[in-house]
Formats: C-alpha cells, structure tokens, sequence
C-alpha cells in the first residue's frame, strides 16, 4: 500500500477553495508553540477557531499557564484572517476515567491513541456543534506524534459528525522548524513533557537516571 503524504493531501484541499471566502475551520490544539507555524498556513486560507480541548494536562496551573500562553499567541501574532480562541472544558477526571489500565503504558503507545481519541471526538462535535467546514489539530507538528494515526482518527470522527477533516502533517515543509522559531521569537513557554501526569513521571525517571550516569 502506497504510503499517504498527507502534506500534499491538504495543499490539494486547499487548492480547491474559492479565494472569495475563508471557509469556517476548527483548529484542535495543544499548545501555543505546536499552534504556531500552524496558524501562519491555515489562518492564510480559513477563517480559524482555535479550540483548546486538553483534559489530558496535568496539574491545573499547567493547564491554565499553556491556556493563557495560546491567548497571548493568538493576540500577538500577525496573521492574514484573524483567529478566535474557543476554551473546551478542562475535565481531568474524563481523561483518567479514558486511560484507566493504561498507567504504566510508555509514552507514545495505547494510552496516547485512547487520549488523541478523546481529544479529536470532542473537537469534531464541537466543529459539527457549530457547523464548521472543516477540522484539523496543531498534534502532527511534532515529530513525536504519530501522523498517521492522528490522520486515521480524525476521518473516522469527521466521518462520525458530519464534518470535513483536513489531513494534514504540519512537522512537514519545516513546519516543526518554523514552530521552533516562533516560539524563541515571541518567547512562548515550551513545557518539557506532553502534559499529562503519566509522560511527566516518565520524564523525570529519564532525567534522574541520565543524572545517576553522570
């Protein structure tokens, strides 16, 4: 089977749109840096929402600190159409009730699947609650994240609720690069771990025991 190059599937999306309108996209995100070199692309061809969905974060000041952070980003940045901000509800208990037997998986396997899930569900009502075109999330920039199954479950839930999904693999045409350069540029906080109490326990074990090797 031919691998998909999602980059290229949402150039032809976007090529396909007519110049007279910014058609209504809702942008999953999860932080501002992840969010920023994506806004620069899509906010030149739609009419951005920037949902912050994240019941995954862990404690609550950090969910707060990374809120006020995509904020002050969105009021900052000069972009073609402005962007809304929209604040899901924070509800960690969701999240943990969602995980619950995958504790002590490793970072980037069944536990984060069960967490994009969570998270790409509710954008995709949200996107269908207020009749968006289109939806998408800020997730494929990093090159930790699993392109390729965040893709897989946002069609699944676009085709769920009714909504389009934009593929998308913003990391690709140095998307991750030009994220690294906004962020030094407006002096985002770049958090050390994804944020959920689980990826933050599995950072601090790591850097304790590079710290017992030195």
């Amino acid at each position: 089977m031919q691998k998909r190059n999602y980059q290229k599937e949402m150039e032809g999306v976007i090529a396909s749109l007519s110049r007279d309108a910014a058609p209504g996209l809702l942008l999953h995100s999860c932080c501002a840096p992840c969010s920023s070199s994506v806004l620069e692309t899509l906010a030149a061809h739609f009419s951005v929402t920037l949902f912050y969905y994240n019941p995954n974060i862990f404690p609550e000041e950090e969910y707060q600190k990374r809120v006020q952070e995509q904020k002050r980003l969105i009021a900052a940045i000069p972009l073609v159409h402005p962007v809304s901000f929209w604040a899901g509800e924070y509800d960690p208990d969701r999240f943990f009730e969602s995980v619950r037997g995958l504790e002590k998986e490793p970072e980037g396997g069944k536990r984060c699947e069960v967490c994009f899930r969570l998270r790409l569900q509710r954008a995709a009502q949200a996107a269908a609650e207020k009749q968006f075109s289109f939806f998408t999330t800020t997730l494929t920039v990093s090159p930790l994240k699993n392109a390729p199954l965040l893709n897989a479950i946002g069609e699944e839930m676009g085709k769920t609720y009714g909504v389009q999904w934009l593929p998308c693999d913003f990391k690709k045409k140095e998307g991750y690069k030009r994220s690294i350069a906004l962020s030094k540029e407006y002096d985002l906080y770049r958090q050390d771990y994804c944020g959920c109490v689980f990826s933050q326990k599995e950072r601090e074990e790591n850097r304790r025991k590079k710290e017992e090797v030195l």
